[in-house]
């Protein structure tokens, strides 16, 4: 199936996804995936099949952090591409008909080796990016509060300090991949991943992802990589993040 194929389907199973969600719960930690899996069955699409989740907010919403161009491109083209490589593997594959891309990458060493790359390259582009248009939302200078604000602060020894942590490991990526907040058993561990690569492929959970390929912010900010990671504390959705965390405690 073409990322194009993907974004026509994904056009006509808009108006479905909100009543669709109804029927996921909260087993899966990537509920736009799952809401829009759930839509597409109800529209008469193939069921297990992956398909690419809408954003929850129009493209231009989080100007000036994200220009609206960026948003477009990354998430009609970029992200629309994962799912259609992701779809083409699990076709390959019958045996991995019917499972979540949490429990793809969760199990990597289950996937039958003819298309594990296939699967961790474009899973993890899709669960990936699934999780960080939820992560998105103008913050206007708010930070975590509650329970993730002291985590943060039992595990890294300040809010700032997170910031600081985070920001290094974001700058730190050689090339293309993540910076990640995740959750490791009770503990709160900030780390990067190369490519597309999940932290749920090495047992944990993540709660907070920036991407810093290239194409998440070179149109507007070129080879200057930390203002968009400046940029990005401001559109972090906190509340998002601090529900993932509750949400996981015993996950």
């Amino acid at each position: 199936m073409s990322a194009i194929a993907i974004m026509n389907r994904r056009q006509a199973l808009q108006t479905t996804v909100l009543a669709a969600g109804a029927l996921t719960g909260a087993a899966s930690l990537y509920a736009p995936q799952a809401q829009a899996q759930a839509a597409a069955t109800a529209a008469g699409g193939a069921g297990g099949t992956f398909v690419l989740p809408p954003l929850p907010y129009a493209v231009d919403a989080l100007e000036p952090a994200i220009d609206a161009r960026t948003m477009e491109i990354h998430h009609g083209k970029h992200h629309a591409a994962y799912v259609a490589g992701l779809n083409k593997a699990v076709a390959e594959a019958p045996s991995l008909a019917g499972k979540p891309v949490e429990e793809l990458l969760r199990r990597l060493d289950a996937v039958p080796e003819a298309v594990r790359g296939a699967v961790r390259n474009h899973g993890g582009g899709h669960a990936n990016h699934a999780l960080f248009w939820q992560l998105l939302r103008r913050n206007n200078g708010a930070g975590p509060t509650g329970e993730l604000a002291a985590a943060l602060t039992r595990d890294f020894g300040s809010f700032s300090a997170f910031q600081e942590q985070f920001t290094k490991a974001a700058l730190g990526v050689f090339g293309s991949g993540w910076a990640w907040l995740t959750r490791d058993g009770a503990r709160l561990r900030i780390e990067s991943t190369p490519n597309q690569d999940s932290p749920l492929s090495h047992g944990r959970i993540p709660l907070l992802g920036l991407d810093v390929w290239e194409h998440a912010y070179y149109l507007k900010y070129q080879n200057r990589r930390a203002d968009y990671v400046t940029a990005f504390y401001g559109v972090i959705n906190w509340d998002f993040v601090a529900d993932r965390y509750r949400q996981t405690a015993t996950a």
